[in-house]
């Protein structure tokens, strides 16, 4: 049978390519949100009266939605890619290009991890790729034929490209100005996905539900193990009445029984928060939520104004309990500060989480023992502890670029880039069990308790297991492992 090409009508699908059933970290902590980022896409898309489909890939298999895309049969698929779902992505599209229903098919890429590696995506099947906010690129792209998605002559017109010129080398077009109004946004287009699986991941493992909002994007800081290759360093945010009045709306349809604020730094600015007040008493709306900051944007008025807004839980960045190390990162802020904020928070009733990064260029353990100090003093009442990996774009990884190894690009991604740290992957791995078990101590309360006896024990044999290996392992490449969070 003869089948048309893929391009001759098919429909444009927006996707993102993460499975949950390959993302054991996931599995264990049950945290999943929908993908807000490509459902604010697909709402530009609708907004335009352009037609497209969204295959939600979270809770489905890669041969389900394979499957589905033979039905389709589209004529361009973006994907949204992140350094987690790189080589899921590549597979994927290995797959549709080996599949003669597909031929002509446009492969587009966005998200953060096309900016810095967009060569290599482009040397591995990719057509295009979007840099930067994706809304205004994507609806123009959407507009194009098939022809004119590889004429060079058509793409070069658009901005916040990368593709293949007419020479066959990467060309890169015009950088994309950032929209200048986020009140200009339609909210993201959630009706387009199923939340059930969402909702009732969270009921079984945590008795409640949780949505995810966006109320700004971009951040000003500079921390430089930090990637910024979507907004840079700018910042822009809502106005806090068309934020509440998405929650409302949010609230009657789902009724959440928290909200997730997505932001890089929930309290960056404090106008913004008391305007966020003073809207959701307008409104009568009381809502309860977590969200991330930094200490330094965090006063005992802003604490008071969590609380008042219904925050549970706050995450106050640390990375470290070294200053020196806190200062090489470019954090910009004091072990002290973030220990007085997440006490404030703490007596406020606000729960407190923050974050913890081992292996950073230079660290000794001595520094591994001040953020062991640090826990103890601020006792924060969950924390997540990443070993350091570089990430192509940001100043960490062109400091140590050249002592770089790793997978083949489509095998991994930065995150199981290797670089020379101060000690072996053994000794790491003992550092981590030696924080989570003396934090475990702290939470035990009477020191004979047998739950605090065998934490005790835990811990010396972590303190062992750190000074065998920074004896006896040799100071090589880690090799940077999941996210560990501890509560």
């Amino acid at each position: 049978m003869n089948l048309p090409p893929a391009h001759a009508g098919g429909p444009l699908v927006l996707t993102h390519g993460y499975f949950l059933t390959d993302d054991p970290v996931e599995q264990r902590i049950m945290r999943p949100y929908p993908p807000l980022g490509l459902l604010s896409i697909s709402a530009w898309l609708d907004r335009r009266g352009l037609n497209h489909d969204v295959i939600d890939t979270t809770f489905r298999s890669v041969d389900d939605v394979v499957a589905e895309l033979a039905r389709l049969r589209p004529r361009m698929i973006a994907f949204y890619v992140t350094l987690m779902t790189r080589r899921t992505i590549l597979g994927l599209v290995r797959r549709l290009r080996a599949d003669p229903k597909h031929a002509g098919l446009t492969v587009v890429l966005g998200g953060p991890d096309a900016r810095y590696n967009a060569g290599d995506y482009l040397d591995h099947g990719i057509d295009i790729l979007v840099v930067g906010e994706g809304e205004e690129t994507m609806a123009a792209l959407a507009e194009l034929d098939p022809a004119a998605c590889r004429d060079p002559a058509v793409l070069a017109g658009i901005a916040g490209l990368v593709h293949r010129g007419g020479d066959g080398r990467p060309a890169t077009t015009p950088a994309r100005a950032h929209l200048p109004r986020l009140d200009d946004l339609p909210r993201p287009a959630r009706h387009r996905i199923d939340l059930a699986p969402y909702f009732n991941a969270w009921r079984q493992a945590h008795g409640e539900t949780s949505l995810n909002v966006s109320t700004q994007r971009g951040c000003p800081y500079t921390c430089n193990w930090c990637s910024r290759a979507v907004y840079g360093k700018s910042y822009r945010r809502r106005s806090a009445g068309l934020v509440v009045a998405e929650l409302a709306e949010l609230s009657a349809r789902y009724a959440p029984d928290m909200y997730w604020f997505v932001d890089d730094v929930f309290t960056v600015n404090h106008r913004w928060l008391t305007d966020f007040a003073t809207a959701l008493d307008a409104a009568g709306l009381s809502i309860r939520y977590e969200c991330i900051t930094r200490a330094d944007r965090m006063t005992d008025e802003v604490v008071a104004l969590l609380t008042r807004t219904g925050c549970k839980r706050v995450w106050i960045g640390a990375e470290s309990g070294s200053q020196r190390i806190l200062d090489a990162m470019d954090r910009r802020v004091t072990v002290e500060q973030v220990t007085a904020m997440i006490r404030a928070a703490a007596a406020a009733g606000i729960e407190t989480g923050t974050f913890l990064m081992l292996g950073y260029p230079g660290e000794t353990e001595a520094d591994i023992l001040a953020t062991r100090r640090y826990l103890q003093a601020a006792r924060p009442d969950r924390f997540t502890v990443t070993l350091a990996y570089p990430i192509r774009g940001t100043e960490f990884h062109d400091a140590v670029a050249n002592h770089v190894t790793g997978p083949a690009f489509d095998d991994g991604s930065d995150r199981d880039n290797r670089f020379p740290r101060s000690y072996g992957d053994r000794y790491y791995a003992q550092a981590l069990r030696y924080l989570n078990h003396a934090a475990a101590v702290d939470r035990a309360g009477a020191i004979w308790h047998p739950r605090a006896v065998r934490h005790h024990l835990a811990v010396g044999l972590a303190r062992a297991g750190m000074w065998w290996h920074r004896r006896f392992s040799p100071p090589d490449p880690g090799s940077p492992e999941g996210t560990a969070e501890h509560g």
